[in-house]
This record gives structure tokens, sequence and C-alpha cells, in this order.
């Protein structure tokens, strides 16, 4: 009984004030919705961040001269380390050089591709004609496995080859934000035409498909040259450091290309036995793991 007069009470109450009984049940709803949509961006995001810093895939690593300084691990790894090995100072914080990179590259001999990078620029103009970019293209050095390793896919032209990067030639391949800006929506118009890149003349040699964002860069608005023509006009730095990457076939093979990486660029590296690596591996998918935590 009690519960029918209170069931009953309820009733006469919300039929008493519908308004307000409106109100509330919109405001529930509201909530619930904008739970569901803020989680749903929420997986959206890290899905995109994954794919993006995942492109080399599980079966990638790359060889830094020191662990990036967002908190990466580096604390947690030299104190694994530690005792092990002797940290000689004079050692530490040594770029990886050019000769290094290459020399690791001809060295390797294990079944992996192998890709040298180094930093261009970030705020490069690009020109065509009358029209001028921004100051925000990324200029990104490397050689003809960076398409691959990276994730990207050539769109039209051809890719880098060696002797492009050998003698640092004067071409690149640019992204799809920088093609559509010149030359509108067909990426096959770009190729074999002649954009200047911070006043210097440049040859398109092939376009990249679009990638999309990270971290509120575009990975489109990005022009790829020769890790050589990078040093000539963008990098001349002498203290300018080398990233290396790797990739195998097969993820199984990961523990053993690292252990050959390792074994092979120590003696590159100049360092005995007894002394602690100067260089850093960040496998791709626990760098993935340990940014999103």
């Amino acid at each position: 009984m009690a519960f029918r007069d209170t069931f009953s009470l309820a009733s006469r109450t919300v039929r008493g004030n519908k308004l307000r009984t409106g109100i509330t049940v919109a405001i529930i709803a509201f909530g619930i919705m904008a739970l569901v949509g803020i989680s749903t961006a929420i997986e959206a995001i890290e899905q995109k961040f994954i794919e993006s810093f995942s492109s080399m895939g599980a079966n990638g690593f790359t060889i830094r001269f020191r662990e990036p300084r967002f908190g990466f691990g580096g604390d947690q790894l030299k104190k694994e380390k530690k005792g092990k090995r002797k940290e000689k100072k004079s050692n530490m914080g040594k770029p990886i050089t050019r000769i290094q990179a290459e020399t690791f590259k001809q060295s390797f001999e294990f079944p992996a591709r192998v890709c040298l990078n180094l930093f261009g620029a970030r705020n490069a103009v690009v020109s065509f004609e009358t029209k001028k970019s921004n100051p925000t293209v990324y200029v990104q050095g490397s050689d003809e496995n960076y398409i691959d390793q990276n994730g990207f896919t050539l769109a039209f032209g051809r890719n880098l080859t060696d002797q492009d990067v050998e003698s640092g030639r004067n071409v690149c391949i640019i992204g799809k934000d920088i093609a559509a800006k010149f030359f509108g929506e067909n990426l096959e118009l770009p190729v074999d035409k002649i954009i200047m890149i911070n006043s210097v003349p440049f040859r398109v040699v092939g376009t990249l498909k679009p990638m999309g964002s990270t971290l509120g860069r575009s990975r489109d608005n990005m022009v790829l040259t020769s890790y050589n023509t990078v040093r000539r006009f963008f990098n001349s730095n002498p203290n300018a450091s080398f990233n290396i990457q790797v990739k195998v076939d097969d993820v199984k093979m990961l523990e053993g290309a690292i252990g050959q990486a390792t074994g092979v660029f120590r003696p590159i590296r100049k360092l005995t036995i007894t002394e602690e690596d100067n260089f850093a591996i960040d496998k791709s998918d626990s760098f993935v793991e340990l940014l999103l935590k």
C-alpha cells in the first residue's frame, strides 16, 4: 500500500510540474550523451595517435643519440643498466654523425630496411610563381626508405634514389597540403614543377597521399628531400644528429635485429666492452605505450 501511495504521489507531482520534469529529463539525457561523446572522442584521439606514431609498426625501432626528453623512461633505462658497464661522460651526448649513420647502414647485414633521417626545418617557406606558403612547412632529410618506414604512400611521381642522396640533388617529394595550395587537388600536377623552398629551387619528383594530423601538426605539410640536401641548405649545424630507423619484415625478428644493431653500432661509436651505450634504441610500439600512459 505504501508503494502504491508513493507511486501515485510521484505521478501527480510529475503531471503537475511538466516543465520542471521536462528540463530535468533533458539535462540527464544531455549529460549521458555528452559522456558517451567524450568517451568516443578520447578513444578516437588515442587510436589516431597510435596510428600516427606507430606508422613504422611493431616491427620497427629507432636508434637515437639519446633518449627523448619528455619522460620516455631514460632514467629507468639507466638504472637497469647501472653496474653492468661504466658510463664515460665524454662519450655521452655525442650526436650520431653522417659517417656513423652511413657506416651502420652499410654494415648492418640483418634482413631489414634501414632509413637515415636528418631534421631540416619546421618553419620553411614554399613558393611557386606568385603564391607563397606560411612559414610552417616541415622539411625532412632522409633517403629512399623514408616513405615506407614512416607509413607514407607515394601518390604520383617517383621516390628518392641512391643517386639523389649521394649527390644531394635539389629534388623533393611534397605532401598533400603543399600540393593542394599551389596546384589544386590533382596530386599529379606538381610532378616535374620547380618550386622554391626558402628561396632555393627544387624540382618536385613526387607527391604523397594524405596522412592527416598528429598533435596539431599536419603530416601533409611536409617536404621530403635527401639528408645531404638538408645538410647543404637547411641544417648546417655540425652537431646535428641523425636518427636511424630499422624495420624488419616479421615482428619475431625484432629482438634479434635490436641485438645485432647494438653489436654493430657500438664499435662505430668507438665504445669499449666496459663502456655504457651512448645511444638509445626506441621500439615503435613501446614508444606509443609510454606516451599514452
